[in-house]
């Protein structure tokens, strides 16, 4: 698609449609028109659409840490989408089907790869799920934003990650937004202390939501990061001074964001990361694994009774807030996502195969809530956080199979990352497929304690390192492959 640009679009042509992008705005502004300036932008997107699709899907990755959610600007609408990401990523879904049509696709090995027929499993169960839904509309919205999502920042993807600099290319558009971000939120918070853990909570507004979707992507970032300096030669010391003085900010910005879901699953992924370097084999990692759930399951009345003891809260002091963790008793944001889990668990008990649709948990979790479990942030009407896990917000939402398929996509995902590492013969893939995977493990970690993949910022990272291991399983493992345009027709 890429080649013979110039021979379909002449300068002539391109030059015409930039002097009249200037010339509309110009008159819509002298007329006092503020608005209809986004129509010519939106035109300038198509034309980019159409004649790049890899620099356009670049530049929806620039845009994602940056995307303000559309009730911020307008209230009171029953829709809400991330501005402008979502709508691009419409855009690319609706020239991905018109390709499609004209007989051009992406690489056939992408598309008999385990993990995206995990992910056509999941796709399909979720289209099932909203035609029986409670409420069709929520659900066929929220499946339409998946696919997207999918599209975008799986699909595609995997294509322009046929050349491996393209991948850290993406990582490095976002890492760039998202450091612009960092300020932003550091500068905000440090008003009020950096110690002020409540202001945590606000302070990267309204480019995140709250402190814990904002965590769970510095979680993402920060092993790609340290892939990123090792490939900085050794001998060129002003760019690896730069490397950890932006490591350090990151890590900064973590551990005052206050996410203690964060803090967890970085840690374990840390021991994940260590299992793989080691290569541990799986059989003595299953026995572990067996061995310690065992061994807390034959002690649990101690130690419930230790943490129900607890009754350190989250707080500005770092010690207390790790302390809080287990504070079963008296931390309110704790005591409520054990509220919203126990009623994700009672859904799925009255819809165990088909739930209650995409995106409905929100609108039907308030009459499944107990008197005896409801906290000071209780509410009836879906704030504060859907049902705060990746594996129960679909188990109730969609049944048994949306949990099963979900699990499915992890699975795949994380069986090709280990393999890509263990048997690949190039050190940078190596080195970055293990980054990829750590990062990838931070959130499959953190999803036990929240769920972000209905937003863009955590989605082009999840889809976006998942397709990222799949075209390096399929392009990069055993030998350097030709540098070809995304999407190229099928053979």
């Amino acid at each position: 698609m890429i080649e013979g640009i110039r021979e379909r679009y002449p300068k002539g042509l391109l030059w015409g449609i930039l002097i009249s992008f200037v010339a509309l705005n110009s008159i819509m502004l002298a007329l006092e028109i503020f608005y209809l300036p986004l129509f010519p932008v939106i035109l300038l997107f198509l034309v980019l659409a159409v004649v790049a699709v890899d620099k356009y899907l670049m530049v929806i990755v620039f845009f994602v840490p940056l995307s303000i959610p559309l009730s911020t600007l307008a209230e009171g609408l029953s829709i809400d989408m991330y501005l402008p990401t979502e709508p691009l990523l419409a855009g690319l879904l609706l020239l991905y089907l018109l390709k499609y049509i004209k007989g051009e696709r992406i690489d056939l090995k992408v598309l008999r790869h385990p993990v995206t027929l995990a992910i056509y499993f999941h796709l399909g169960w979720l289209f099932i799920t909203s035609l029986t839904s409670s409420d069709i509309l929520v659900s066929l919205k929220m499946f339409a934003s998946k696919l997207w999502f999918i599209v975008g920042f799986y699909l595609v993807a995997t294509q322009l990650f046929r050349k491996e600099k393209n991948m850290h290319t993406y990582v490095w558009l976002f890492i760039i937004a998202l450091s612009g971000v960092i300020v932003f939120t550091l500068v905000n918070h440090s008003q009020y202390g950096l110690d002020n853990q409540m202001m945590a909570h606000k302070a990267s507004a309204p480019f995140y939501k709250d402190h814990t979707s904002y965590g769970a992507t510095l979680g993402f970032i920060l092993p790609v990061l340290v892939a990123l300096f090792l490939f900085i030669k050794r001998g060129d010391m002003n760019t690896r001074f730069l490397m950890v003085l932006l490591i350090l900010l990151f890590l900064l910005a973590t551990v005052v964001s206050y996410t203690r879901a964060t803090w967890i699953s970085i840690l374990a992924s840390a021991g994940i990361w260590a299992l793989i370097k080691l290569k541990v084999r799986i059989e003595f990692v299953l026995v572990g694994a067996v061995v310690i759930i065992g061994f807390f399951f034959s002690i649990r009345t101690e130690i419930m009774v230790k943490l129900e003891q607890n009754r350190v809260e989250s707080s500005g002091e770092i010690s207390e807030h790790v302390q809080s963790i287990s504070n079963i008793s008296t931390d309110q944001s704790n005591l409520e996502r054990i509220n919203r889990w126990s009623c994700a668990y009672r859904m799925w008990k009255d819809k165990p195969l088909f739930g209650f649709g995409p995106g409905t948990y929100q609108f039907e979790y308030g009459k499944y809530q107990r008197s005896y479990e409801k906290t000071r942030i209780s509410t009836d009407f879906g704030t504060r956080g859907n049902a705060h896990s990746e594996y129960l917000g679909p188990l109730s939402e969609s049944g048994v199979f949306g949990l099963l398929s979900m699990l499915l996509v992890i699975g795949t995902t994380f069986y090709t990352g280990i393999r890509v590492y263990l048997s690949s013969k190039k050190r940078s893939i190596r080195i970055f497929s293990l980054a990829v995977l750590t990062g990838l493990s931070s959130y499959y970690l953190h999803g036990l304690l929240n769920n972000f993949l209905d937003t863009d910022k955590i989605s082009a990272l999840f889809w976006g390192y998942t397709a990222m291991l799949v075209a390096m399983d399929v392009y990069h493992r055993e030998a350097p492959v030709a540098e070809m345009h995304p999407c190229p027709p099928a053979k």
